[in-house]
């Protein structure tokens, strides 16, 4: 039997039982055993690790324990310029609020495990879900295993984790579908728009895709204030 001395920094410790939190944690193995596999063993995903090291050198998640080995792991740190997401199916709303913000994110809410998975094999997106057994897949490259339930604060999450918060693009995306906005003539909308919505808006996007069509009405005045929330959260 073998064993090496874990020790997880920043909100790591969040994926570990509470009575290992802050603690240096044993683990027993045996045979030829790699980082990623000890430390997904204890419920991390590997996505969730930037820096490994010992005290004499770095690591990568593909190193092979050796018995007695002490290893200090951080959280990752990542800054994106272009994320482009990657969502299942329990996170309609932090896919809407990602979009409005301008964040290409992907979505079906019919999508399961494994049609995530094949979408993955041909388009390099960030994995965002709860599931963090589908972290684990070698085939996800990179991803996030969003904490809160609440739709709000995983926004913040994410672009806290990605670093985001100067690449917010408001009201530039379709939040139904994905696809960037287009300017339109409010003449040509004329036949589709309400009376009172003609009466006081002149300005209009139209989306490509699905041809919604957009104006800075009540709910803009509610996502302003969204974006005001979360952007005031970014600064602390």
């Amino acid at each position: 039997m073998k064993t090496a001395f874990f020790h997880f920094l920043g909100d790591l410790s969040n994926f570990l039982p509470t009575h290992n939190k802050g603690q240096d944690i044993q683990v027993n193995f045996r045979g030829n055993q790699s980082l990623k596999h000890l430390i997904e063993s204890l419920g991390i995903p590997h996505t969730e690790v930037g820096e490994i090291r010992t005290p004499e050198r770095d690591l990568d998640l593909g190193y092979i324990v050796q018995d007695k080995d002490h290893i200090t792991v951080s959280p990752a740190n990542n800054s994106l310029k272009d994320p482009r997401f990657l969502l299942d199916n329990h996170l309609g709303k932090l896919t809407t609020y990602l979009r409005i913000l301008g964040f290409d994110a992907y979505y079906q809410n019919n999508l399961q495990d494994e049609d995530l998975i094949e979408l993955l094999k041909v388009d390099s997106r960030i994995l965002l879900t709860r599931d963090r057994r589908l972290l684990m897949r070698k085939i996800v490259l990179q991803g996030y295993c969003v904490r809160s339930l609440d739709p709000e604060t995983q926004v913040y999450e994410v672009l806290h984790r990605y670093q985001l918060k100067e690449y917010i693009t408001p009201f530039h995306r379709c939040p139904r579908c994905n696809s960037l906005l287009q300017s339109a003539e409010k003449e040509q909308l004329l036949p589709r728009l309400q009376p009172l919505t003609r009466k006081y808006y002149d300005e209009f996007r139209v989306c490509p895709a699905c041809d919604q069509v957009y104006w800075k009405g009540s709910h803009y005045e509610h996502m302003q204030g969204l974006i005001k929330r979360i952007t005031e959260q970014l600064d602390k």
